[in-house]
């Protein structure tokens, strides 16, 4: 049994969690598992403790969107635990790992019992809409060119000792980002083979390189202009 105080949500927020320890519920799960799926009734908020998840939306024609990918120390479902409403999501395993499951209720108590914590999830519920509202705007007015450039700069990171360039590792695969934007794999491929040829991204080890990211920047920003 894990220590919910160490996940980096509570961390400093003065909870004692040995008050709310024995309504916990800690489990492991495999790779491929379903731990949500779309429109069940659960409740339940799940810390990611180890592992890797995916949260996606299947059509009924079985397209799949993808919204996020997830790691230990992040969590999912705290939006049927404030309201109550069926899952707006899947949730499935990319990796074995464990979770920390946290009744509605008893999420409620924990967030309820800290200010803190409280403007942290205030503050999350926020960066969430907002991340929803730049992707919802992308999807209607970019061409799938710039909301592949808009995805790899919302999925990149400063690279450590190369000023000015991004990274993100492990590198996408073409399949999954093509899931995210809501087009073909061969279509991202076709840009990526642009992207490359030009300097703008390269492929290393491990990771994929954004060499140019104020390009793709720029590139993203006039396009919006150009619409609005």
């Amino acid at each position: 049994m894990g220590d919910l105080g160490r996940v980096p949500f509570f961390q400093d927020a003065g909870i004692d969690f040995a008050l709310f320890a024995p309504r916990l519920h800690w489990r492991r799960f495999v790779t491929g598992e379903v731990l949500i799926d779309y429109e069940e009734k659960s409740t339940d908020v799940y810390f990611l403790v180890a592992g890797e998840v995916r949260v996606l939306v299947r059509t009924q024609a079985g397209r799949e969107i993808i919204l996020d990918d997830m790691r230990a120390g992040q969590f999912f479902g705290e939006l049927a635990a404030i309201d109550g409403v069926g899952r707006s999501a899947n949730v499935a395993a990319l990796t074995q790992g464990e979770v920390c499951v946290v009744p509605a209720h008893v999420f409620r108590d924990i967030v309820l019992s800290s200010p803190v914590v409280t403007e942290r999830l205030l503050r999350l519920l926020a960066q969430r809409v907002r991340e929803l509202n730049a992707r919802l705007t992308e999807h209607a007015i970019l061409d799938l060119r710039h909301r592949l450039y808009a995805e790899l700069l919302r999925l990149s990171v400063p690279r450590n000792g190369h000023p000015g360039e991004l990274v993100i590792s492990p590198p996408p695969y073409h399949h999954v980002l093509a899931a995210r934007i809501g087009c073909r794999r061969e279509q991202v491929t076709r840009e990526f083979t642009t992207l490359s040829r030009d300097g703008i991204v390269e492929r290393t080890r491990g990771a994929l390189v954004l060499r140019q990211p104020e390009v793709l920047r720029d590139r993203v920003s006039n396009a919006m202009r150009e619409v609005g």
